[in-house]
């Protein structure tokens, strides 16, 4: 009789330890589209990646004459990210900067990126938490020449007037093996913008993710920005994308369609000006490849 309630006992406590073990690959990647996912790297993992947006697939700058936009580049970015521990990610980018205001004013251009990732929570398979969070913190900073005009952007009065921030609470939920959502709240902050355009800037994310084969990954992603000259009719629009992952075993490929010009979010959530209705989205696609150290 000991015997059997020390199995069952065992057994017991088997179950419930079990059933609390933490959800893995919420996301494949640690961004969706533009969106970065609550995903950090591993311990000593090295996440090398290279990330390119084409120019306008139509609409006037598209079509045939700029062979749908491949022969323009919008943003490129180079950089990489390392698992410190299996719970906060660093990384660095270049990136070329491409958010420009409504009238074609541009933002901050030749971009140097620092990148932290927190994990908070993370969700369980049964009795826990029912969510993962992860904290993310972008310092931008340009590395532009400055110039004498006054009224331009890189005038640089101050240093600090290269520096743009953005701080983000990503919170995500995995329901299946092959599906996972995401909502992102965000704050960007900009030491200087163009005329009279507000520091602040508070906007709203969405993101989803589909396993449609063994290597397929079907991902979409939407940023609302929320100030009341962000509103419809300002020339400012949401950045919506959609992608497919493609899992090769030593690299993971995406290739996207979005109507966001710019990589960074302290660059795509404040400018994104192109509108899907116009033709104005164009094709993008990331490389990365991880590596032990």
């Amino acid at each position: 009789m000991k015997k059997t309630l020390l199995l069952l006992s065992s057994l017991a406590i088997c179950i419930q330890v079990g059933a609390q073990e933490p959800v893995a690959h919420t996301f494949k990647d640690t961004r969706i589209i533009s969106t970065s996912s609550i995903e950090t790297l591993p311990k000593r993992k090295l996440d090398v990646r290279i990330a390119h947006l084409f120019g306008d697939l139509a609409g006037d700058n598209g079509g045939f004459q700029t062979f749908y936009g491949l022969e323009n580049v919008s943003d490129v970015a180079i950089g990489a990210e390392y698992g410190v521990n299996d719970q906060f990610t660093i990384g660095l980018y270049r990136t070329k900067g491409a958010g420009s205001m409504p009238d074609g004013t541009p933002g901050l251009r030749q971009l140097i990126n620092a990148v932290i990732k927190h994990r908070l929570l993370r969700q369980q398979t049964e009795g826990g938490a029912p969510v993962s969070l992860t904290f993310l913190g972008l310092a931008t900073m340009s590395a532009a020449s400055k110039i004498d005009n006054p009224d331009a952007i890189r005038n640089f009065a101050s240093f600090a007037h290269r520096f743009a921030y953005t701080t983000q609470l990503l919170i995500a939920r995995k329901y299946s093996d092959a599906f996972s959502i995401q909502l992102t709240p965000s704050y960007t902050y900009r030491n200087i913008t163009p005329f009279e355009d507000s520091n602040g800037l508070f906007s709203i994310g969405g993101a989803a993710r589909a396993q449609l084969t063994k290597v397929l990954g079907l991902v979409v992603d939407v940023t609302f920005p929320l100030s009341d000259n962000r509103q419809s009719g300002s020339g400012f629009y949401p950045a919506i994308g959609i992608g497919l992952e493609i899992d090769t075993g030593g690299h993971l490929f995406q290739v996207n369609i979005t109507n966001a010009s710019a990589l960074m979010e302290t660059d795509y959530i404040p400018y994104t000006t192109s509108n899907w209705t116009d033709g104005e989205f164009r094709l993008g696609f990331t490389i990365s490849r991880l590596f032990n150290l």
